[in-house]
This record gives structure tokens, sequence and C-alpha cells, in this order.
């Protein structure tokens, strides 16, 4: 297996673990919020929305502000993620207290019951740069679906991108690409080892 197909695997790996932890985290969350709604006055059948609603901004802006990163409307997303979040952690501590056995002091139940609305912030930000790892370029992946990174270098090295531009679009490291290509005989490699000058490595 290759380390493309191996890092692949891994992050597949990853992801399908993230969301079976987000999914736990939420119901947790989402069954203190439903009973603290309810404790306030919300009907029965009503109060499964309030959760719905605070961890579901939750959830929904953390995809936005990934999305957005770097724009300037990131900052609404980071706006309704810190005030939903807030939101969040303080109802849910506020309903440990409320419904927490008397044994236990209230800081702990606060401090326990604060946990699932932290992790599902978390692990959702998580989630979705785990799903956001960029794949090989479109053209290589068109000519060769199978191939690795270290196979799809040369077609890069024939357009003349230099070492750090195919280690950026590759997401290794530029030694390795270098390492790569000093490996090769220059017939296999296909082109002329690159000698860009440092302005030309900034700005390809």
């Amino acid at each position: 297996m290759s380390d493309f197909n191996g890092r692949r695997w891994a992050v597949m790996t990853a992801v399908a673990g993230t969301v079976f932890i987000a999914a736990g985290a939420f119901w947790l969350s989402f069954t203190s919020l439903a009973d603290l709604a309810a404790r306030s006055g919300i009907g029965a059948g009503q109060a499964w929305a309030w959760p719905l609603i605070v961890d579901g901004v939750i959830v929904v802006s953390t995809v936005a502000v990934v999305a957005l990163a770097g724009a300037r409307a990131a900052w609404y997303p980071w706006t309704l993620l810190a005030g939903a979040a807030a939101v969040s952690v303080t109802a849910n501590s506020i309903h440990a207290v409320v419904a927490a056995d008397a044994d236990v002091p209230s800081f702990l139940a606060a401090a326990v019951a604060a946990v699932p609305p932290v992790v599902l912030l978390a692990i959702t930000h998580l989630t979705v740069l785990l799903i956001r790892i960029p794949e090989l370029p479109e053209a290589v992946r068109k000519t060769t679906p199978q191939a690795s990174p270290q196979d799809a270098a040369p077609a890069l090295r024939e357009k003349g991108w230099s070492n750090k531009r195919i280690a950026r679009e590759l997401s290794v490291h530029p030694s390795t690409v270098g390492r790569w290509f000093a490996n090769k005989p220059l017939d296999q490699a296909g082109v002329e080892p690159a000698s860009a000058t440092p302005d030309e490595e900034e700005t390809k």
C-alpha cells in the first residue's frame, strides 16, 4: 500500500471515529438541554427543539468557519459559534446543578456536564478539517487515478513546478520531493532538476 493510500485509509478511520464521538456528545448534550427546557416551562412536545437549535448552530457554524477561513465574512460564523457554544456549556452546567444528586458537589456536576458540548465543538471542527485534507491534483487524478504522490511528482515537474510548490500540492515536505528526484535517474524523472531562484520559489 502506498503512503498516499495509507494516509487516505487513516483519514477515513479518523473521520469515522470523530463522527461516532460527535454523535455521543450531541446526544448527551441534547438530553440535558431538553430536560432543562422542559423544567423551564417549555412543553414536553417542544422541549426537544431547543437543544436541536443550540447544538445545531454549533455544528453548522463550525463547518462555516472552516469553509470561510480567510474570508471577511468569517466573523459571522465565528460569532455564532462563540454564542452557541457559550449557551450550550452554560445550560448544560446549570442543568447538572439543578438535577445532580445531593451527594455530588455542584462544581463537579457542572464540570462533567460541560464536557459534551465542548467535545461536540472540538470534534466537529476536527471532522471538517479531516474531510478537507487535499488529494492529488485533478489533472493527475485523471491521468493516473491510482498514482501515489511520488508517481505524480514528475508530471508536475514537467510543468515547471519547483520542489517547494510540488511539496505544497502533494502535502509533503520539500526535502521529500528532493529525495524523490535525487533517487531517480534523470531520464525517468523526465526533466532536469529545477533551478528556480528563491524569488521564483515564493511566487510559484
